[in-house]
């Protein structure tokens, strides 16, 4: 008998030396849900020493709404033996001595002794995991509203080339909604050849480690949901997740930069054409004087009633409608700063058109100017080169090489497209 009691001696203190040195902390209570044991763990957990709670209702460490239906759960699992806690475990939230809450993992177990029904409780302290999950969770909200308000389109796609993410502003690149493209592979955003090249370009990086727009960027060439193309700068970028690969692109919309890049070098070939035209007319003008002075010597000379002294008077003519061509080249290669007056669109509309009548090539062409006659402002010379050296007016005049008639509408003076249009179209068309 000796002998037992010390075997049960030494387990009892094997146990409480177990339960003292627990890290979580460890309840015990009675049926009626007063505190039997209250170990040092938990002591530290709740702020209250053993001798403060043993006896009291363990509902003194909830916080309400639990605080109020913790002994009404209990008579109804002894009562009824439905229980939603008893021998598993959940988060639940403790209350400190001092009236604060925490987060904390309960599991409970049941067991029956001499004296009665007993009930174990163990809680472990969630506060830093919390909080650690509720700063991922700001800084992934930041990093999400980071992407979701980039000016930049954002694409995450995984080892496969699966497409998992597509912020707004790739929305509004590509025409996809992000609904549209998660799951699917990122070469549905490539025009031909690389639509077909892309996976196995990605399959070899993956094999060889070799890349070559991975980590740099280029230029590429992106499609949209309507089928139309455009330049595009793309960054590519790899990271790990959770051991898995992803691939993460910038892309930024080059449409205005090679739009301006274009027009910068049309204005580059203009400036060299004006250059050209300045010495072309320059070059053309003096022997053009010296020529017209020597067809006048020549008709001064002819015999009075000469046939040749018709042909004398439409060569000075030409020469002289060509010398005014040359002005107005050398105001197109040269323009001053527009001079506005009061002026008749339609004297300016019918000095173009005389001009126009002038040309060999045009011969087969009636033109006809049309329309009432509004006073404007603006500078005549300026606007009869606008006329005369407006591409859709000289197309139109060399494509009418049948016997059409050209009307010169004075409402179309902005020459716009769809004036042009107006301009230059056929007796049948209208």
């Amino acid at each position: 008998m000796a002998m037992e009691d010390s075997a049960a001696s030494s387990d009892a203190a094997r146990w409480r030396s177990i339960i003292e040195s627990a890290v979580d902390g460890i309840i015990v209570i009675d049926e009626r849900g007063r505190i039997e044991a209250f170990n040092p763990a938990a002591e530290r957990l709740f702020g209250y020493t053993d001798d403060e709670v043993r006896g009291r209702n363990v509902n003194v460490l909830m916080p309400s709404p639990y605080h109020e239906e913790h002994d009404e759960y209990l008579a109804r699992y002894l009562e009824t033996g439905a229980k939603k806690i008893i021998g598993v475990g959940r988060e639940v939230t403790g209350l400190r001595r001092d009236g604060t809450t925490f987060p904390l993992h309960l599991s409970v177990g049941e067991m029956l002794l001499p004296g009665g029904r007993k009930f174990t409780g163990i809680l472990h302290d969630l506060t830093e995991r919390v909080s650690l999950e509720n700063r991922l969770r700001a800084s992934e909200a930041r990093w999400r509203a980071v992407v979701e308000c980039a000016v930049d389109a954002v694409i995450v796609i995984d080892a496969r080339g699966r497409i998992e993410g597509f912020n707004p502003a790739a929305e509004r690149l590509f025409g996809y909604t992000e609904d549209e493209v998660i799951g699917q592979n990122v070469s549905m955003l490539m025009p031909s050849p690389y639509h077909e090249q892309h996976d196995d370009y990605l399959e070899r990086y993956l094999r060889t480690g070799i890349h070559k727009i991975i980590g740099t960027g280029r230029d590429v060439t992106g499609l949209k949901h309507d089928g139309t193309t455009f330049p595009l700068h793309l960054s590519v970028g790899e990271m790990s997740v959770a051991g898995e690969r992803k691939f993460t692109g910038i892309l930024h919309d080059l449409s205005a930069r090679v739009a301006m890049e274009s027009r910068l070098r049309e204005q580059e070939a203009l400036a060299r054409l004006g250059e050209m035209a300045a010495v072309l007319a320059h070059e053309i003008k003096n022997p053009l004087a010296a020529v017209r002075g020597a067809i006048q010597v020549i008709g001064t000379r002819l015999p009075t009633g000469s046939k040749d002294a018709v042909i004398i008077t439409e060569i000075v003519s030409r020469i002289d409608s060509l010398n005014e061509l040359m002005k107005d080249l050398l105001l197109f290669a040269r323009p001053p700063r527009p001079q506005a007056i009061p002026l008749q669109i339609r004297l300016l509309l019918s000095s173009t058109a005389a001009l126009l009548r002038e040309d060999p090539a045009l011969n087969t062409v009636r033109i006809e100017v049309e329309g009432t006659d509004p006073t404007i402002s603006g500078d005549p010379g300026l606007l009869q080169i606008v006329f005369f050296f407006h591409p859709p007016v000289r197309y139109a005049c060399r494509q009418l090489s049948l016997e059409r008639e050209m009307a010169c509408d004075d409402r179309v003076v902005g020459m716009g497209a769809g004036a042009a249009r107006r301009a230059h179209r056929a007796p049948a068309d209208r």
